[in-house]
């Protein structure tokens, strides 16, 4: 045997992860980190009862989950006011994303995204052969108009915008999009990511009913609930798109304790307010520090604070390297002029003194 027959578009693609995980630098640099904040996990972690349904539910971890993750779809529904066939479950806004363009995609199929927005999509793009067309953003925001203006010049069949955004944090009134969207083409789809909309301004949520087939808005568990790790994300979306999604899911991709995490996490109201008022504190400390260094910081309605160095992509990534190299993790957009930043993730006072603490050592290494 001369070794496996790979597709023509698979020999095509380079073998790299998205995104260099924390685990990876702390191998390299042989030490662990002493603030995890380049993830946008939330550092406070998931609601008491999401941990103890979590643990009952281990119990149980040898059998399969719910392939139809009933439970989860009712209770989504309900806090949504929409009907179980609006939800689809998913492991994560990441699997979502690739069962959805697997179902819209074919090689030469064009995309339409921003130049620097979330890799993950460009990723699952290039893995079935699409086409990607970028457009830039405008200022520090993704800009919806130049976005659906380019889908309609290039017949895209998606288009996809974050709303806030990652990784700069900024965000468009619900309203705004929704008023654009009449320049969108009838036959290009719109994914909506709302990954941080619960950290958002109210109104940021595009106002827009379940059933228009224009639009998926995409959701989940891994931000404020602080459930990264358990892989829960879910659309919302019209039925016959919804239901789509079954000729090609993984049925049984949610294990039993994520479902059960997310239903009890769900419904903690309470925990899911002094998380946002944790990140709401956060991102003003995260502020002050950058002021304080003479930084710039970006408004934010994330959980993590973009921050302006002053320079360029050359100078930012020094800074990056320095904070690494002194035990902070955090991460910066990878495309100008945006790549002037750095961005780090909201967590708890003891983390964010060490980022206090290692600023600014880490701009004096990159001034050099």
């Amino acid at each position: 045997m001369t070794g496996p027959r790979y597709t023509p578009l698979a020999q095509s693609l380079p073998a790299t992860v998205p995104f260099v995980g924390p685990e990876t630098q702390e191998r390299q640099r042989g030490a662990p980190f002493a603030a995890r904040l380049g993830a946008n996990e939330s550092i406070y972690g998931p609601s008491p009862r999401a941990i103890a349904a979590m643990q009952q539910a281990a119990a149980e971890v040898w059998m399969y989950g719910d392939p139809e993750n009933h439970d989860l779809r009712q209770a989504l529904a309900a806090h949504h006011g929409v009907r179980p066939d609006n939800i689809m479950l998913g492991e994560g806004i990441d699997g979502l994303l690739g069962y959805l363009v697997r179902l819209m995609v074919g090689p030469g199929d064009p995309v339409v995204t921003s130049e620097g927005a979330y890799p993950t999509f460009n990723y699952h793009v290039a893995g079935f052969g699409g086409e990607l067309h970028k457009v830039p953003y405008a200022g520090d925001h993704e800009d919806p108009r130049a976005l659906f203006a380019k889908a309609g010049e290039v017949g895209a069949k998606l288009v996809y915008l974050a709303n806030p955004d990652n990784p700069m944090g900024s965000w468009h009134k619900g309203a705004d999009i929704v008023a654009a969207m009449r320049a969108l083409p009838e036959d290009t789809l719109l994914v909506l990511d709302e990954a941080y909309v619960e950290c958002a301004p109210e109104g940021t949520a595009a106002p827009v009913d379940a059933d228009d087939p224009r639009l998926v808005r995409m959701r989940t568990f891994s931000k404020v609930y602080g459930m990264a790790g358990a892989r829960v994300g879910y659309a919302i979306g019209a039925p016959e798109l919804i239901a789509a999604f079954n000729k090609v899911r993984n049925h049984f991709g949610m294990n039993r304790a994520a479902q059960a995490g997310a239903l009890a996490a769900l419904a903690d109201g309470d925990w899911l307010a002094h998380v946002q008022t944790e990140i709401a504190t956060a991102r003003n400390r995260i502020a002050g520090i950058a002021q304080e260094n003479g930084l710039t910081p970006l408004p934010s309605a994330t959980n993590f604070v973009a921050i302006d160095c002053g320079s360029d992509g050359v100078f930012a990534k020094a800074v990056l390297d320095a904070l690494v190299s002194l035990g902070i993790f955090v991460r910066m957009p990878f495309a100008a002029p945006q790549n002037r930043c750095i961005r780090v993730s909201c967590g708890p006072a003891a983390e964010l003194d060490a980022f206090a603490v290692a600023l600014p050592r880490a701009l004096e290494i990159a001034r050099g």
